[in-house]
């Protein structure tokens, strides 16, 4: 790890901690050249992981891919950083438990929403009418009484 301050490759870490649930490590660092203090994250990634998309092509599953969906559909909504970071990992992590290398965009999706909905049910509206490409009024609303029917048994 370099330097912030004068990109010296020697830093010694002086503190690990557990952080996120323990998918993450923050780390305490000094500079070995000009004593500076600064602290690192080290977090999971998914790492060899082919997204099957609807169409038929392949590519590898790319996280900023699936944070700027997840940031579209909050948009103007209110909440933690640290939760929007929870809300990624536990994604991440229900779509490592299919242990496989391959999967398709519609599994990744349905994980998304199920995950999204106990999140935010508006951000959970506005990612399912984007990808369940509602049609109309109708379509939407059955999606809206869904969504107030398991609210109410809840």
């Amino acid at each position: 790890m370099n330097c912030p301050v004068c990109s010296n490759k020697d830093t010694k870490v002086i503190d690990s901690r557990l952080s996120g649930e323990g998918f993450s490590i923050r780390r305490r660092r000094e500079c070995q050249k000009c004593d500076f203090r600064f602290s690192t994250l080290e977090e999971m990634e998914i790492l060899d992981l082919v997204l099957i998309k609807r169409d038929g092509r392949r590519e590898s599953y790319n996280r900023d891919k699936l944070v700027k969906g997840l940031r579209t559909s909050l948009e103007k909504r209110s909440y933690l950083e640290e939760n929007f970071q929870k809300l990624i990992r536990e994604i991440e992590r229900d779509v490592q438990k299919k242990s496989t290398n391959e999967i398709t965009s519609e599994q990744v999706g349905e994980i998304l929403m199920k995950r999204l909905k106990s999140f935010d049910q508006v951000a959970y509206i506005r990612y399912a009418s984007v990808y369940r490409s509602f049609k109309d009024a109708k379509t939407f609303q059955k999606e809206l009484n869904r969504l107030l029917k398991q609210k109410k048994k809840s």
